[in-house]
């Protein structure tokens, strides 16, 4: 069977069609296809021997286990050893699980009784490679038996489909002729895969899993330098008096590496640790004098005496400051040697300020059961308490959905070619939706006069001042269109590049404060602090939001709604537009909304059981008893007091059906007042919402909402809603401090115990998101 390309059409079509049916399962909380979770019933293997161990044996003794072993520097016992000969292969099931210590490959009974000394076992576990450490490892092949086997039944040109790829594409594809059989499937590790505990909550489950893998896997990967970490050492073919080669690494701008040699002939040489992959590096240019910048780059990498060439790079004569010379390794390069091959304007010698490498363990990049230790479901609490094996093999699932939906995503949505990942593909592809819509800067700024001491007294007693007017969000009229300077005066669009970063100034009357930014930053903070005070313990100050009924409990005690009494709909329309220009740019509005207001911003669908427990879980438990209640129950809890009305968060009283007030609800129509009330809850901010979003889209192409998750929006509206020392620390630098000076620990010792760092590090009330950090 010869496998279609890629872009095959009945093999790209074959795949939508398993997608479909693949999310209509996550959706409805049904078993996946038996496709994504086909595991084959026999894999064969042999021993790959390590390069760089001694001279090849003629025997390999391998350790059987009785389950996937400790993860690295664990004790437990093997319970038998299998012995396999040179050039010899090793039965084992397709099923595969991984932890710290590395792959584990699993056999059958009916296998380990081939072997000497493991009959008494039900299964054993063979560790196939191991992570971080030199050694052999187990390789799956096609043994030459079998092969013959198979020629003789089938045909010389038959091979089984053997991969779950390979069985998508051809239970899903149509295709002339019959199909190639499947390599028989491993029935118990097909339903371990395809049926998950019942505690398991389905689609809103599958959604936090999907956000963990990404938390802990794209974006942990956006540290800073890793040459530390990742690298053994570094070597130079040259290098000038008092500037050699730990200039590389030290960090500084004013110091830098410079060659002493034949012209062509230079080269960098980084000796990298056991299990490391480059995600990305880069030379950084020492660019005073044009003629000793690299104008022409080759990068080599593999074991020293067997380099291979990787990529050549011609660097743009606008480069004077970084350049990323190698990308997106998939596989350890014991060494990476970037050679020199040219300077600009005929140069004879190079200089470099530094190499900055951003990398990752290779365990790190391979799912395994160790990514979910309990430290790591903190911010997760549907993930919290869920068996890891659950986690694991449901993760499994989830990737390999991924792996598919990459493979077809380019004909459904416009993706560059660099893109990396997925969500990484989306929100490259956003952003470029975002470009295509924006507007000029405008020329001038637009000035506004804030008086914070009336904002001030407002807050403190709103009361004084129903109409709000001294309200900063009243004070700066930007609602009513606020007019850019100039003879053509029009009403600002907030569609302006993100290098745009201050909206208007701001001129704080009786302060004396020239605004360059900052004033504008603070403006921008109070008003979000007016829309959605962040203490639960001070009067609302302006009417647009309403605290949920969970104020004081679980872990959206501080959200707000949209007030369902609130008709200022144009009000609530800048609201979008300010919004729209914080997805747009680098600013923040925080407004703490619940995941039920942000999905109808980004339309997407609410469930009453998951997104309305965030706004009153009270209800959400007393309708769920209301369902489940016997007639005697009912009578006793409620008699004759329940009628047809509910509670809004505005605290208003509303009757769901004419005279609903006087309509006392018999246990017979219980299912049809839920029902009402529901649908009476989750609508009752909907003209508030839909103002919000008009104004969003008039800022935010629609297209661009589309391709992203409501966690990913709100993420880039309000920023990281926390930010540890930990974070922090992997992205600043202290000048003329080495990074484990005394003086430094104790900084940071004494930030660890701030309850609101964001506001003192950079004068907002958020940190900046994880994205605005990474490397140029």
């Amino acid at each position: 069977m010869s496998s279609p390309g890629p872009g095959a059409p009945h093999q790209v079509l074959g795949r939508l069609r398993f997608l479909l049916q693949c999310s209509e399962c996550f959706r409805g909380a049904r078993p996946l296809p038996a496709a994504l979770c086909y595991v084959p019933r026999e894999v064969q293997y042999k021993i790959c021997k390590d390069p760089a161990g001694a001279a090849a044996a003629a025997r390999s003794l391998l350790s059987v286990w009785d389950s996937p072993g400790p993860a690295r520097g664990g004790k437990r016992a093997a319970r038998a050893t299998i012995e396999v000969r040179k050039g010899g292969c090793l039965r084992a099931t397709g099923e595969e699980y991984c932890n710290g210590a590395g792959l584990w490959v699993k056999l059958s009974k009916e296998q380990l009784q081939e072997h000497k000394g493991c009959h008494d076992l039900e299964e054993g576990w063979l560790l196939a490679q191991k992570f971080g450490e030199a050694g052999d490892k187990l390789v799956p092949v096609e043994s030459v038996e079998r092969m013959q086997w198979q020629q003789q039944m089938f045909g010389v040109d038959y091979k089984p489909a053997v991969s779950w790829e390979q069985v998508v594409d051809l239970t899903y594809s149509t295709r002339l002729g019959g199909n190639p059989r499947f390599m028989d499937q491993d029935e118990a590790a097909v339903q371990k895969l395809r049926y998950v505990h019942i505690s398991w909550r389905g689609y809103e489950c599958d959604l936090e899993l999907a956000r963990f893998l990404y938390d802990h896997s794209e974006r942990e990967l956006k540290g800073l330098d890793c040459m530390k970490e990742h690298v053994n050492s570094l070597d130079v073919s040259s290098q000038a008096e008092n500037f050699n080669a730990s200039h590389l690494t030290d960090g500084r701008t004013d110091t830098f590496w410079e060659s002493e040699g034949p012209q062509g002939e230079h080269w960098v040489r980084l000796y990298m640790k056991k299990g490391s992959i480059i995600k990305k590096l880069w030379l950084l240019l020492e660019s005073q004098t044009l003629s000793y910048i690299p104008r022409r780059v080759a990068v080599y990498g593999g074991e020293l005496n067997r380099l291979q060439h990787l990529r050549s790079i011609l660097i743009s004569e606008n480069s004077y400051r970084s350049v990323c010379v190698l990308r997106n390794m998939k596989i350890h390069l014991p060494v990476v040697e970037i050679r020199i091959l040219e300077c600009r304007d005929g140069g004879y010698n190079v200089r470099l300020q530094g190499i900055k490498i951003k990398s990752f363990w290779e365990w790190d990049l391979v799912l395994n059961v160790d990514m979910f230790r309990p430290a790591r479901l903190v911010r997760y609490p549907l993930l919290e308490g869920v068996d890891r094996d659950t986690l694991y093999r449901r993760a499994v699932l989830i990737q390999r959905f991924i792996t598919l939906l990459d493979s077809v995503l380019l004909y459904l949505i416009p993706i560059p070619d660099q893109s990396v990942g997925t969500f990484s593909q989306l929100r490259v592809s956003a952003r470029g939706v975002s470009r295509d819509s924006q507007s000029p800067a405008p020329h001038t700024l637009p000035k506004v006069y804030i008086n914070r001491y009336l904002a001030r007294d407002h807050r403190a007693n709103p009361a004084l001042d129903p109409s709000c007017k001294n309200a900063i969000f009243t004070q700066v009229p930007l609602y009513e269109g606020l007019r850019t300077s100039g003879k053509n005066q029009q009403p600002m669009d907030y569609r302006w590049p993100s290098s745009y970063t201050q909206w208007w100034e701001c001129d704080f009357i009786s302060e004396g404060i020239v605004d360059n930014g900052g004033g504008f930053r603070d403006s921008l903070a109070d008003v979000s602090e007016e829309l959605c005070p962040s203490s639960g313990d001070v009067a609302v100050p302006l009417p647009f939001f309403v605290r949920t009924s969970n104020q004081g409990a679980g872990d959206n005690r501080d959200v707000y709604v949209p007030n369902p009494s609130c008709k200022d709909f144009p009000k609530y329309e800048w609201i979008g537009q300010l919004m729209g220009a914080a997805l747009r740019g680098k600013e923040f509005l925080v407004l703490a909304l619940p995941g039920l207001v942000w999905k109808q911003l980004t339309g997407e669908e609410v469930s009453w059981r998951k997104d309305f427990a965030d706004v009153d879980s009270e209800l959400v438990k007393l309708l769920e008893v209301l369902q489940g209640v016997d007639r005697e129950a009912f009578d006793f809890m409620f008699g004759r007091e329940l009628t047809y009305t509910t509670v809004l968060s505005d605290q208003r009283v509303v009757e769901l059906i004419p005279n609903g007030s006087s309509t006392v609800v018999r246990y017979e129509d219980r299912r049809e007042f839920i029902r009402l009330v529901q649908k009476a809850r989750l609508e009752e901010s909907k003209e508030q919402i839909a103002a919000i979003r008009a104004g969003l889209f008039r800022v935010v192409p629609q297209a661009m909402l589309d391709l992203l998750p409501w966690q990913e929006v709100e993420k880039m509206v309000c920023g990281e809603p926390e930010i540890t020392v930990t974070d922090l620390r992997k992205h600043i630098t202290f000048e003329e401090f080495p990074s484990k000076d005394p003086r430094v620990e104790m900084f940071l010792e004494a930030l660890n115990n701030f309850t609101s760092m964001g506001w003192w590090v950079q004068g907002d009330g958020v940190p900046p998101t994880m994205c605005s950090w990474e490397t140029p």
